[in-house]
């Protein structure tokens, strides 16, 4: 039991409909740590979340009372495992009408991280070549789209029940992570957009053109010694 929150000048309260769970953030750093780096006690959970806008702070005018929204907090800040929780205007957008609000709770972490990876990080242009691991995992969906829908010739491996789906997503060749290893199949690659790591990403940097990158989100990739590797890592 907690206090409903209020906000102050530039934020929004929003009434939560539906949160995603991320069990590892028990284990997350701003969970148990404020941003200057002291102690964090009773942190909320949840920082993907669905809604509608309950309250606006002073200064606020950009969303209204009663706005279906969704979004992603920020780490330090109090997560949206409770009725309500406290955003700010450029931490939230409407919420897509074809998307329930379960749906739309399960989409920032995920198309964000897709999103980051491929443009911020990955500076993917129309027509270059992506290849991306697990193109069927929570990212791995969203960056095959992304990249599909910017113009890109996307190539991705994946379970072989999975082919099918993928090729739906705008994927122009899936292959089988479990058959021939996709460095006999694949070469002159411009972008390498990794979310599974370990033998995969090392097996990775040959099929790169001169010049290629490779962005990985991997766990495991957080604690690799390897210099490239350590560039190529971030998360959302």
């Amino acid at each position: 039991e907690i206090p409903r929150p209020e906000p102050q000048p530039g934020e929004v309260v929003v009434r939560v409909r539906a949160v995603a769970v991320t069990p590892t953030e028990l284990l997350w750093y701003p969970t148990s740590h404020t941003r200057d780096g002291g102690p964090r006690n009773a942190a909320v959970l949840g920082h993907e979340f669905s809604g509608e806008v309950a309250e606006c702070g002073e200064g606020v005018t950009d969303v209204a009372i009663g706005q279906d929204v969704y979004g992603m907090n920020d780490w330090f800040a109090e997560g949206a495992l409770a009725e309500y929780c406290v955003t700010r205007p450029e931490w939230i957008a409407n919420k897509p009408q074809k998307l329930s609000h379960e749906q739309a709770a399960s989409v920032p972490i995920s198309a964000l991280t897709a999103w980051q990876g491929l443009f911020e990080r990955g500076r993917l242009q129309p027509a270059e070549r992506v290849l991306i691991h697990g193109g069927a995992g929570a990212v791995g969906m969203f960056a095959v789209q992304l990249a599909h829908s910017h113009g890109a010739q996307v190539i991705t491996t994946v379970s072989a029940n999975n082919i099918t789906f993928v090729k739906s997503l705008g994927a122009e060749e899936a292959l089988d992570y479990r058959g021939k290893p996709f460095e006999d199949r694949v070469r002159e690659i411009d972008l390498v957009f990794d979310t599974v790591g370990g033998d995969t990403l090392r097996r990775s940097w040959q099929v790169l053109k001169p010049g290629g990158r490779v962005v990985t989100v991997a766990v495991d990739s957080e604690s690799e010694s390897d210099e490239r590797v350590q560039q190529a890592f971030f998360i959302v």
